[in-house]
């Protein structure tokens, strides 16, 4: 996800992008105990935006 999308939201939306972002998560790493994982790298990428879109909020609710 780009920043300049997570940037367009609003702090309601960005709330619920990250749950499913850390549910998506969730699931790779279960996936990736068992073995079933056809994606290694898409950890990563999850990870990196869960942390991208808490920082833009953040920045958000320090702006108010």
């Amino acid at each position: 996800m780009k920043v300049n999308e997570l940037r367009e939201l609003s702090a309601e939306e960005i709330v619920k992008k990250i749950d499913g972002l850390e549910e998506e998560h969730f699931n790779l790493r279960f996936q990736a105990r068992l073995g079933q994982l056809t994606n290694p790298l898409r950890l990563r990428y999850v990870k990196r935006d869960i942390a991208r879109a808490k920082t833009i909020l953040g920045e958000k609710r320090a702006a108010k």
